[in-house]
Protein backbone atom coordinates (compact mmCIF):
# COMPACT_ATOMS: atom_id res chain seq x y z
CA UNK A 1 0.00 0.00 0.00
CA UNK A 2 1.27 3.34 -0.77
CA UNK A 3 1.24 5.70 1.84
CA UNK A 4 -0.03 9.87 1.41
CA UNK A 5 4.29 9.80 3.07
CA UNK A 6 5.80 7.74 0.38
CA UNK A 7 3.67 9.54 -2.73
CA UNK A 8 4.88 13.02 -1.25
CA UNK A 9 8.97 11.74 -1.67
CA UNK A 10 8.12 10.34 -4.87
CA UNK A 11 6.88 13.29 -5.88
CA UNK A 12 9.51 15.44 -4.60
CA UNK A 13 12.28 13.13 -5.89
CA UNK A 14 10.07 13.42 -9.04
CA UNK A 15 10.28 17.36 -8.55
CA UNK A 16 13.98 17.27 -7.97
CA UNK A 17 15.01 15.30 -11.02
CA UNK A 18 13.49 17.40 -13.34
CA UNK A 19 15.19 20.61 -11.92
CA UNK A 20 18.47 18.63 -12.32
CA UNK A 21 17.69 17.97 -15.83
CA UNK A 22 16.53 22.04 -16.53
CA UNK A 23 19.52 23.02 -15.00
CA UNK A 24 21.68 20.81 -17.27
CA UNK A 25 19.74 21.92 -20.25
CA UNK A 26 19.96 26.02 -19.46
CA UNK A 27 23.73 25.18 -18.91
CA UNK A 28 24.08 23.45 -21.89
CA UNK A 29 22.62 26.30 -23.65
CA UNK A 30 24.89 28.69 -22.33
CA UNK A 31 27.81 26.47 -23.04
CA UNK A 32 26.64 26.24 -26.78
CA UNK A 33 25.44 30.18 -27.18
CA UNK A 34 29.28 30.78 -25.25
CA UNK A 35 30.86 28.60 -28.25
CA UNK A 36 29.56 29.86 -30.95
CA UNK A 37 30.01 33.28 -29.84
CA UNK A 38 33.90 32.50 -29.80
CA UNK A 39 33.11 31.15 -33.46
CA UNK A 40 34.47 28.04 -32.32
CA UNK A 41 33.15 24.30 -33.36
CA UNK A 42 32.78 21.17 -31.05
CA UNK A 43 35.69 19.69 -32.81
CA UNK A 44 38.24 22.57 -31.52
CA UNK A 45 36.75 22.87 -28.31
CA UNK A 46 37.12 19.08 -27.53
CA UNK A 47 40.20 19.30 -28.42
CA UNK A 48 41.32 22.26 -26.30
CA UNK A 49 39.51 20.40 -23.08
CA UNK A 50 40.75 16.44 -24.07
CA UNK A 51 37.32 15.70 -24.37
CA UNK A 52 35.66 13.83 -27.23
CA UNK A 53 32.79 15.92 -29.38
CA UNK A 54 30.17 13.08 -28.93
CA UNK A 55 29.89 14.18 -25.08
CA UNK A 56 30.16 17.67 -25.35
CA UNK A 57 27.58 17.38 -28.18
CA UNK A 58 25.18 15.85 -25.05
CA UNK A 59 26.48 18.67 -22.88
CA UNK A 60 24.89 21.27 -25.08
CA UNK A 61 22.15 19.51 -25.19
CA UNK A 62 21.85 18.88 -21.39
CA UNK A 63 21.02 15.04 -21.51
CA UNK A 64 25.01 14.42 -20.23
CA UNK A 65 26.25 15.39 -16.65
CA UNK A 66 28.47 18.18 -16.23
CA UNK A 67 30.45 17.57 -13.14
CA UNK A 68 32.60 20.73 -11.60
CA UNK A 69 35.44 20.08 -13.02
CA UNK A 70 35.23 19.50 -16.61
CA UNK A 71 32.59 22.90 -16.65
CA UNK A 72 35.99 24.88 -14.56
CA UNK A 73 38.19 23.32 -17.74
CA UNK A 74 35.53 24.26 -20.57
CA UNK A 75 34.97 27.78 -18.74
CA UNK A 76 38.48 28.34 -18.69
CA UNK A 77 38.82 27.07 -22.60
CA UNK A 78 36.18 30.02 -23.22
CA UNK A 79 37.50 32.63 -21.23
CA UNK A 80 34.99 32.84 -18.58
CA UNK A 81 34.71 32.55 -14.55
CA UNK A 82 32.70 29.53 -13.86
CA UNK A 83 30.41 31.60 -12.30
CA UNK A 84 29.24 32.57 -16.39
CA UNK A 85 26.75 29.73 -15.67
CA UNK A 86 25.36 30.45 -12.36
CA UNK A 87 22.59 33.32 -11.92
CA UNK A 88 22.62 34.66 -8.74
CA UNK A 89 19.40 34.34 -6.48
CA UNK A 90 17.65 31.83 -7.81
CA UNK A 91 14.20 33.15 -7.38
CA UNK A 92 13.40 35.00 -10.39
CA UNK A 93 10.34 33.56 -12.81
CA UNK A 94 10.92 32.25 -15.91
CA UNK A 95 9.97 35.46 -17.50
CA UNK A 96 12.28 37.17 -15.33
CA UNK A 97 15.28 35.28 -16.81
CA UNK A 98 14.39 35.44 -20.20
CA UNK A 99 14.07 39.08 -19.87
CA UNK A 100 15.70 41.19 -17.27
CA UNK A 101 19.59 41.70 -16.04
CA UNK A 102 20.03 42.98 -12.49
CA UNK A 103 22.87 45.43 -12.52
CA UNK A 104 24.45 42.89 -9.73
CA UNK A 105 23.93 39.66 -11.72
CA UNK A 106 25.44 40.20 -15.14
CA UNK A 107 28.03 37.55 -16.36
CA UNK A 108 31.33 39.17 -17.09
CA UNK A 109 33.96 38.13 -19.35
CA UNK A 110 37.55 39.02 -17.60
CA UNK A 111 39.93 40.06 -20.30
CA UNK A 112 43.34 41.08 -18.05
CA UNK A 113 45.85 40.65 -20.08
CA UNK A 114 44.51 43.55 -22.12
CA UNK A 115 43.21 45.79 -19.14
CA UNK A 116 39.98 45.42 -20.41
CA UNK A 117 36.21 43.58 -18.70
CA UNK A 118 32.98 42.73 -20.63
CA UNK A 119 29.79 42.42 -19.14
CA UNK A 120 26.81 41.26 -21.07
CA UNK A 121 24.08 43.39 -20.64
CA UNK A 122 21.23 41.06 -22.22
CA UNK A 123 19.72 38.16 -21.17
CA UNK A 124 21.52 35.83 -23.75
CA UNK A 125 24.24 35.63 -26.08
CA UNK A 126 22.12 33.74 -28.59
CA UNK A 127 19.17 36.22 -29.49
CA UNK A 128 19.29 39.02 -32.35
CA UNK A 129 20.38 41.48 -30.50
CA UNK A 130 23.15 41.24 -27.94
CA UNK A 131 24.32 44.21 -25.42
CA UNK A 132 27.55 44.49 -23.57
CA UNK A 133 29.35 47.16 -21.45
CA UNK A 134 33.11 46.72 -21.83
CA UNK A 135 35.37 48.19 -19.27
CA UNK A 136 38.74 49.97 -20.41
CA UNK A 137 41.34 50.26 -17.86
CA UNK A 138 43.41 53.00 -17.98
CA UNK A 139 45.82 51.55 -21.24
CA UNK A 140 43.44 49.12 -21.56
CA UNK A 141 42.46 48.05 -25.31
CA UNK A 142 40.36 45.56 -27.54
CA UNK A 143 43.16 43.52 -28.00
CA UNK A 144 47.05 43.46 -29.67
CA UNK A 145 44.92 43.09 -33.69
CA UNK A 146 42.05 44.87 -34.97
CA UNK A 147 38.40 43.09 -34.84
CA UNK A 148 36.15 42.70 -37.02
CA UNK A 149 32.29 41.27 -37.18
CA UNK A 150 30.09 40.36 -39.13
CA UNK A 151 26.47 42.77 -38.73
CA UNK A 152 26.46 45.73 -37.50
CA UNK A 153 27.49 47.01 -33.67
CA UNK A 154 27.25 50.95 -32.36
CA UNK A 155 28.73 52.28 -28.96
CA UNK A 156 28.07 54.42 -26.37
CA UNK A 157 31.03 56.58 -24.73
CA UNK A 158 29.17 56.61 -20.75
CA UNK A 159 32.47 57.79 -19.10
CA UNK A 160 36.00 58.23 -19.71
CA UNK A 161 37.51 58.81 -22.64
CA UNK A 162 37.89 55.79 -25.85
CA UNK A 163 40.17 56.30 -28.98
CA UNK A 164 38.56 54.73 -31.70
CA UNK A 165 40.62 53.37 -34.55
CA UNK A 166 39.08 52.76 -37.70
CA UNK A 167 41.00 51.63 -40.92
CA UNK A 168 43.89 54.52 -41.39
CA UNK A 169 41.68 56.75 -39.29
CA UNK A 170 41.70 57.64 -35.19
CA UNK A 171 38.94 59.65 -33.35
CA UNK A 172 39.04 60.77 -29.82
CA UNK A 173 35.54 60.41 -28.39
CA UNK A 174 34.07 61.54 -24.82
CA UNK A 175 31.16 60.53 -22.63
CA UNK A 176 27.75 61.11 -24.44
CA UNK A 177 29.74 60.32 -27.33
CA UNK A 178 28.43 57.38 -29.94
CA UNK A 179 29.31 55.75 -33.29
CA UNK A 180 28.23 52.96 -35.69
CA UNK A 181 30.17 50.29 -37.14
CA UNK A 182 29.41 47.63 -39.62
CA UNK A 183 31.08 44.43 -40.38
CA UNK A 184 33.15 45.44 -43.28
CA UNK A 185 35.09 47.82 -41.04
CA UNK A 186 37.88 46.51 -39.06
CA UNK A 187 38.23 48.59 -35.75
CA UNK A 188 40.14 49.13 -32.07
CA UNK A 189 39.80 50.36 -29.16
CA UNK A 190 41.72 52.20 -26.25
CA UNK A 191 41.39 54.29 -23.39
CA UNK A 192 44.31 56.69 -23.67
CA UNK A 193 42.73 58.13 -20.25
CA UNK A 194 43.87 57.59 -16.38
CA UNK A 195 40.38 56.50 -15.51
CA UNK A 196 38.28 53.71 -16.36
CA UNK A 197 36.53 53.82 -19.46
CA UNK A 198 32.85 52.86 -20.15
CA UNK A 199 31.57 51.73 -23.33
CA UNK A 200 28.00 50.21 -23.81
CA UNK A 201 27.78 48.34 -27.18
CA UNK A 202 24.48 47.60 -29.09
CA UNK A 203 25.28 44.70 -31.41
CA UNK A 204 22.55 42.56 -34.01
CA UNK A 205 23.57 40.28 -36.80
CA UNK A 206 27.19 39.63 -34.63
CA UNK A 207 28.82 36.77 -33.73
CA UNK A 208 30.46 37.73 -30.55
Amino acid sequence: MTTDTDSSQASAGSTALSNAEQEDRRIGRQLRDLRKSRQMTLSQLAKRVGKSVGYLSQVERGVSSLPIGVLQTLSDALGVRVSWFFQPGGSESAMEQETIVRADQRRAMNLSAIGAREELLSPRLSGQLILIMTRLQPGGSGGETPRERRGEEAGYVESGQLELTIGEQVFQLNPGDSFSLTGDKPHWIRNPGETETRIVWVMTGVEY
